[in-house]
């Protein structure tokens, strides 16, 4: 029996964590639905609270809809993203409850007992759907693909051209095979002793 700590191999470290950045180019291949809808069938099954999935997925395919994007976000994230074989807009639905008596049949009321109250929903929305965007940059990276995710844009603009009321927009995130020079310098991490605290 292994007695290493980590239970992945070395590899799959690397390509999930280690050797993994945040991707500023991309190859010209192209991400198929297959692709996409194998990443969200394995990280749909991380752990939120009352189990609910508020994370929403809008994929950006065509060049009209990307330019429609494009214009919402900050100066530096334009042309990444129009070159991107693939783009998405992860966003929280405010309105996740009434998904609860399915998603925890053990305690269907859960859905009016704890979040009736719209202010609630959003903050648990807000909380749980960026749990679940974390898993989905892993899970993309677990396709062998590199993700770029990004904050630098125009919330409301993305909210009004391609969401509702109900849909808070939380980041954009390119996807596809690393092209030439897709990687900054690593940037340095905190050691352990510097975040863990025992009590």
């Amino acid at each position: 029996m292994s007695t290493h700590p980590l239970a992945l191999t070395a590899a799959a470290q690397d390509l999930l964590f280690r050797e993994a950045r945040t991707a500023n180019a991309f190859s010209a291949e192209p991400v198929g639905e297959e692709q996409i809808q194998a990443v969200y069938d394995l990280v749909k099954y991380g752990p939120t609270a009352f189990n609910q999935s508020p994370l929403r997925i809008t994929l950006v395919r065509s060049a009209e809809a990307r330019e429609r994007l494009v214009k919402h976000l900050a100066e530096a994230n334009r042309a990444k993203t129009a070159a991107a074989p693939l783009t998405a807009i992860l966003s929280a639905d405010n309105e996740f409850h009434e998904e609860l008596p399915q998603l925890f049949p053990h305690y269907p009321q859960a859905r009016d007992d704890h979040f009736a109250e719209r202010p609630v929903r959003e903050e648990s929305a807000l909380l749980n759907a960026t749990l679940q965007a974390a898993y989905f940059i892993v899970g993309v990276r677990a396709a062998g693909l590199a993700a770029g995710p990004m904050t630098g844009m125009d919330f409301t603009g993305v909210r009004k051209e391609f969401l509702d009321d109900d849909h808070t927009p939380l980041m954009v995130v390119n996807i596809g095979r690393p092209g030439e020079n897709a990687w900054y310098p690593r940037a340095p991490r905190l050691a352990y002793d510097q975040v863990v605290t025992t009590v």
